[in-house]
């Protein structure tokens, strides 16, 4: 059963954004084989800022990936992780290449 992950990343390259300042994310869709492929871009307005976070930005991001089983990001807050896990989403952090974190996401998803 294949199931969706979003990736915040500007550039679509590399894993560079944090959860809460995220522009958009990525969606891929992963298979059972730990194949994946891009299906679209959805863009984003990012909870937090200089002054600190929006709980209704944060909701409409949560929500905004909310068929997602995970999402991999730069870095994720303690707030926001906990957030996410109540959404039924996994914060999973890696500031790499996009198709390194894919790849180790599945590694891991396979030791579980």
């Amino acid at each position: 059963m294949s199931f969706k992950v979003a990736v915040a990343s500007s550039d679509g390259k590399f894993v560079n954004q944090h959860f809460g300042m995220a522009q958009q994310f990525l969606i891929f869709e992963i298979d059972d084989q730990g194949d994946y492929k891009f299906l679209e871009i959805r863009e984003n307005k990012p909870a937090c800022s200089v002054e600190g976070h929006s709980d209704f930005s944060m909701d409409q991001s949560v929500e905004l990936i909310s068929d997602c089983k995970a999402v991999i990001a730069s870095q994720i807050g303690p707030g926001a992780m906990d957030i996410l896990l109540s959404h039924g989403i996994e914060p999973y952090i890696a500031p790499t290449f996009i198709d390194e974190a894919l790849k180790q996401f599945c590694r891991k998803k396979g030791d579980d």
